[in-house]
């Protein structure tokens, strides 16, 4: 297995098609113990600006972590009851498959189905995040901080 960090984020080699790749941002979780099963390879902190729509933090700890493919349903289930409130979301990816997990909701998304991840992204709006946050539609480029 192998992974390298580049400017624009995480890249995932050939010997990782089958582990999952993605962030989770520790002040949305209610509960953090789904952080200890989870392998974190990088970290960063941002201060919560006006685009964050969360004035009541002062910071998002954002986790890049690695998940085999094992462990990648039982991590989405934990962090489907984990997370706080509705209007957060955590996900992870390979090649193939891309998990995108609200509390109470987890969409398991073949990669190359534009339907699934409407659905997701659709589901994601009616709670409230705003479109630019829900950047892991192929239609939306990633939210820039």
């Amino acid at each position: 297995m192998f992974y390298c960090l580049t400017p624009k984020g995480l890249c995932v080699g050939e010997l990782m098609v089958n582990t999952f790749i993605g962030v989770i941002i520790e002040e949305s979780l209610r509960n953090k113990d789904v952080l200890k099963k989870v392998k974190i390879i990088k970290t960063k902190v941002e201060q919560v600006t006006e685009k964050h729509k969360t004035p009541w933090l002062k910071q998002w700890t954002l986790h890049t972590v690695e998940i085999s493919e094992n462990q990648a349903n039982a991590i989405a289930k934990e962090l489907s009851v984990a997370l706080e409130r509705s209007y957060w979301y955590a996900d992870f990816k390979n090649k193939k498959h891309h998990f995108i997990i609200f509390q109470n909701k987890i969409f398991y998304i073949d990669r190359k189905s534009k339907e699934q991840y409407d659905e997701a992204k659709e589901y994601g709006l009616s709670l409230g995040i705003p479109a630019y946050q829900v950047d892991f539609h192929p239609d939306i480029k990633e939210w820039k901080r």
